[in-house]
């Protein structure tokens, strides 16, 4: 009876929960795993976070993360993710050329990194913190007011906790888990799936912290972009700094990276910002529902939203196979100077080229 209502309350859980219990591949060369990485707690009742892996089984393989549910309000995020990782599952069973790939690279996902919230219908976790500010780092520039973080209360949304204080439970799962695979693979990329902003699809990337200094690994990011944007030119994302739009403390992607960096280690983060604003704009009366702003809603629609990012999943799944190909390449000098060019141009004093965004 518990877990009925809990499933009626978090169905992403019921959904993930059927998954990994009937549809993981048992196919004796592709190594699939499931950990429980954390517990964090509902009302006494213990919510797993799950970390699911299919692929390598040798830790020295690139890695792709696939991370969802990070605010509780973002259920799409979530269903992106546990639709990919279904898809994949059935695939695996006839696809010859996916197992080849998942041989050689790993793929990880933590689906659902923050139950409680998704279960309470709150966009911070439990204990009202905002997990993508939570983590020990602060911006040197002006910050979005309430939005950039803030320490004020934790009745208010985007709310850092306490200064000095540990990190939440499940912010720091999957800092866990991002630099146990940082640790030991040559390359690893991730994308973390969020929604609520604007009226377009926005790959975002770090600093979110910063708006006058790039990463290091920037050209990087460029030959990506210019990777995906050349096999696929009729998709609509944006893909851009974060801090185009706002500058935040506390982000996790930006800490991860920092510590990534700081012990020689190779991450590329990127952010999927669903435009929710859009959705709203088709059904207005769904802003009615307290998730309304940040969730599709109606049947189609979320049908709709898991097609879309298949072409984008599939293409970050090739990049990793791939990395050795275009990863610090020859060419980084030139990527970096064309990515200051086209995000950063006060680092870049020559006229700006023309590029598409």
């Amino acid at each position: 009876m518990i877990k009925e209502g809990l499933y009626r309350r978090l169905p992403e859980l019921m959904q993930l929960e059927a998954l990994v219990n009937h549809s993981l591949p048992t196919l004796h060369h592709v190594n699939s795993s499931i950990d429980v990485v954390s517990y964090a707690d509902l009302d006494n009742i213990p919510l797993p976070i799950y970390k699911i892996s299919i692929g390598a089984i040798d830790s020295h393989s690139p890695c792709l993360f696939f991370v969802g549910g990070v605010h509780g309000l973002e259920r799409i995020g979530s269903q992106v993710v546990i639709s990919l990782l279904d898809s994949l599952c059935q695939r695996l069973h006839w696809d010859e050329s996916l197992n080849q790939k998942l041989n050689r690279i790993k793929l990880v996902f933590i689906p659902l990194l923050n139950p409680v919230g998704m279960a309470k219908r709150y966009r911070s976790n439990g204990n009202h913190v905002d997990l993508m500010r939570n983590a020990p780092i602060d911006s040197a520039e002006s910050t979005a007011w309430l939005v950039g973080g803030h320490r004020i209360s934790k009745y208010i949304p985007w709310y850092r906790g306490k200064a000095q204080q540990a990190m939440e439970i499940e912010s720091q799962a999957l800092t866990n888990e991002v630099l146990k695979a940082t640790g030991s693979s040559p390359f690893t990329l991730a994308l973390d799936c969020h929604s609520g902003f604007g009226t377009k699809d926005r790959l975002w990337f770090p600093y979110a912290r910063s708006k006058l200094h790039p990463i290091s690994k920037i050209g990087a990011l460029y030959h990506l972009r210019e990777m995906f944007f050349n096999a696929f030119p009729h998709q609509n994302y944006l893909f851009e700094p974060q801090t185009k739009h706002y500058t935040c403390h506390g982000d996790l992607w930006d800490y991860l990276y920092d510590i990534a960096e700081s012990r020689q280690q190779h991450l590329l983060p990127i952010t999927l910002e669903m435009g929710s604003w859009r959705w709203v704009r088709k059904n207005p009366l769904q802003l009615l529902d307290r998730i309304g702003l940040f969730h599709p809603i109606k049947p189609h629609r979320i049908q709709r939203v898991l097609r879309t990012h298949l072409t984008l999943t599939e293409f970050l799944i090739n990049a990793t196979y791939s990395y050795q190909h275009w990863y610090q390449s020859e060419d980084d000098d030139t990527f970096s100077h064309q990515a200051k060019l086209l995000w950063y141009p006060q680092h870049a004093p020559e006229q700006r080229k023309n590029t598409y965004e």
